[in-house]
């Protein structure tokens, strides 16, 4: 009763506050750039309703920019040593049906301006969280986007020729993850992982389907992995690490070792949310949420982030989360200083107390004082907490009307 109270008043406050503030009209035609270099406290924050991922700048609140995708979840890809953004997408003649075409679409990084694209066989597949459906290769030549009819296979795109090259089938195992300039792995249905090595003109060159990894019917893994340097790392729904090493001419798996001990078990601890996992590079620091419940809650969200050293294996911290932050269709309020949510000047046991922590993803920024971003499903919100220390900053709000996926790809300040 006291939280419907709570909900009410606050509602009435937003009603009756002054009307919005006016907005200069802009002059069309104008393209902008972003400064230059990027900044790593700029955030990609995507919205499944509206269909495109958002450029945040995390230490002020400013939105700088959009780049809109096709039908569906997006996922960016970002190369490090071009300018330019990467985004697989669909679209429909008549935007949920009709005529298919898939395309990867190019865009000028500096501008967010659409510069390009490549036609690709109309199968990539889509699904709820698009992580891992494509990936770039390190020495960023080639993409692999992941096709789902129901066979499996990689449709394999030249993007500095900007030229499809072919189809490699990946029968039994799915989405791709890169693993060296010229080779990409999938996870398989048995527990192994199905690798494939591309030439240098893009065709297949080898395969092989390696040993099952881990069990897919006592501790099946989740596919939202991470990778750290050379290393991949991905958690089971029981808190296992299963390590891929993909620095050498082989893949390796480094023995499995648990993000829980037996005390976590005992108190009903286990991983979960809809990007569970993160990782700052410079540190060798893994990021894990972590929420209470029982067996198949491994997409439940989470109320506390765990961090690991990957060399040791142990537990450094735990980060207790507050909410991200409440929206309503993203819309802000004025206030009197600019745009901004009027829950966003709540105190935290009081936004608490209307909804609990409740966070689905989380992220690392890449620099020496990096950010762990937290966001809810269907919030449009980000809370901020010093990675290092665990404390809560901030929050920023509206992002948009919802939050599917958080990317930092801009690592450092001299890039």
């Amino acid at each position: 009763m006291k939280r419907w109270l709570i909900l009410v008043l606050c509602t009435a406050f937003v009603l009756v506050r002054p009307g919005l503030a006016v907005v200069p009209v802009e002059k069309p035609g104008q393209v902008e750039h972003l400064p230059q270099p990027f900044d790593a406290h700029w955030a990609w924050v995507g919205d499944l309703v509206l269909e495109r991922m958002s450029l945040i700048d995390l230490d002020d609140g400013q939105f700088l920019g959009m780049i809109n995708g096709g039908y569906g979840t997006m996922a960016p890809l970002f190369p490090k040593t071009r300018n330019e953004i990467y985004v697989p997408g669909t679209y429909y003649s008549r935007r949920s049906h009709g005529e298919r075409t898939d395309v990867v679409e190019i865009y000028d990084a500096p501008t967010l301006s659409l510069v390009g694209e490549v036609v690709i066989p109309p199968k990539r597949s889509t699904s709820r969280v698009a992580q891992a459906h494509a990936a770039l290769s390190d020495d960023d030549r080639f993409i692999a986007i992941f096709n789902w009819t129901t066979g499996t296979s990689l449709s394999i795109v030249d993007i500095e020729q900007r030229t499809l090259v072919g189809e490699i089938t990946t029968p039994g195992c799915s989405l791709v993850y890169s693993a060296g300039p010229r080779r990409f792995f999938s996870i398989c249905g048995d527990g192994s992982a199905f690798v494939v090595t591309i030439d240098d003109s893009g065709h297949e060159l080898s395969r092989l389907r390696t040993k099952p990894f881990f069990d897919p019917r006592a501790d099946p893994i989740t596919e939202k992995g991470v990778r750290i340097g050379d290393k991949w790392v991905f958690a089971s729904f029981e808190g296992a690490a299963h390590v891929i090493d993909v620095s050498g001419p082989e893949i390796k798996f480094d023995e499995p070792w648990s993000l829980l001990s037996d005390e976590d078990r005992a108190a009903s601890w286990r991983v979960g949310g809809m990007q569970h996992l993160a990782a700052h590079q410079a540190t060798k620091r893994l990021y894990s949420l972590v929420h209470r419940g029982g067996p198949d809650t491994h997409k439940v969200a989470g109320e506390e982030v765990w961090v690991y050293d990957l060399a040791s294996h142990r537990r450094l911290d735990r980060i207790k989360l507050v909410n991200p932050g409440i929206s309503i269709m993203g819309f802000p309020i004025d206030l009197g200083r600019n745009w901004v949510w009027p829950f966003n000047e709540l105190p935290n046991w009081l936004l608490n107390t209307l909804a609990p922590a409740n966070v689905h993803f989380i992220q690392v920024t890449q620099d020496d004082r990096p950010l762990l971003i937290t966001a809810s499903e269907y919030t449009g919100s980000l809370g901020l907490y010093d990675a290092k220390r665990g404390n809560f900053l901030r929050r920023v709000m509206p992002t948009g009307w919802t939050s599917d996926l958080l990317l930092t790809p801009w690592g450092g300040r001299d890039n």
